[in-house]
């Protein structure tokens, strides 16, 4: 029997649950090489943070996080001026502001994450209902045929079974990539922020010059 005839014979429940996980599984990977395009063109912001942090002029940081993240410093030396205030206050309020842009693109770059954690921590389960509901098919087969050969059995056992694979392969994938994705993100942050560190007293001293 093969893979197609499989699928077309099986019992609609299992048919449906399959459709779902395949579903899922494809919106899985269209999110995942999204979030690779993502990660990797984050990679070149932070890089672009870190050398104005080292000395490199701001207007050379290009493209949106690195422009969101350098705006928000821009923004509250500009329009927060206050000739009263200390330049570490300022200082600080310049590298909060910083910081929140940073939250935000982050958190922009991040959609998309909790749909992969559901399908890491849901597939398997519903490809179990799907295989728990073949196994039962299979006994009403026997029960109707009222024959326990492997020609009654086989097609059954082998929906259930192939619905409980097709809710690994949704699984496995998503787990792995929602943790890869959760740390290089991680990383980023963590990156980013000591940038910001370095390039706040930049913007304090420049509001003070």
């Amino acid at each position: 029997m093969s893979l197609t005839s499989l699928i077309l014979n099986a019992d609609p429940v299992v048919q449906g649950v399959i459709a779902l996980l395949v579903l899922a599984s494809v919106i899985c990977w269209a999110l995942i090489f999204e979030k690779m395009v993502r990660l990797m063109a984050l990679k070149r912001e932070v890089r672009r943070l870190e050398a104005t942090a080292q000395g490199a002029e701001v207007s050379n940081a290009q493209g949106r996080y690195a422009n969101a993240i350098l705006a928000a410093g821009e923004f509250e030396q500009q329009v927060g001026f206050d000739a009263s205030e200390g330049t570490n206050d300022m200082r600080l309020r310049i590298e909060r502001a910083m910081r929140g842009a940073v939250r935000g693109e982050l958190k922009r770059i991040e959609a998309g994450l909790p749909f992969l954690a559901t399908v890491g921590s849901a597939a398997p389960f519903i490809g179990l209902f799907g295989t728990v509901w073949g196994i039962m098919h299979s006994f009403t087969a026997i029960a109707q045929a009222k024959d326990t050969s492997l020609a009654v059995v086989a097609p059954g056992i082998a929906e259930a079974l192939f619905a409980t694979a097709i809710g690994l392969a949704a699984a496995i994938p998503a787990v792995v990539a929602y943790n890869q994705i959760s740390v290089s993100l991680g990383r980023a942050a963590e990156r980013t922020n000591a940038a910001v560190h370095r390039i706040a007293p930049r913007f304090a001293n420049g509001a003070r010059a």
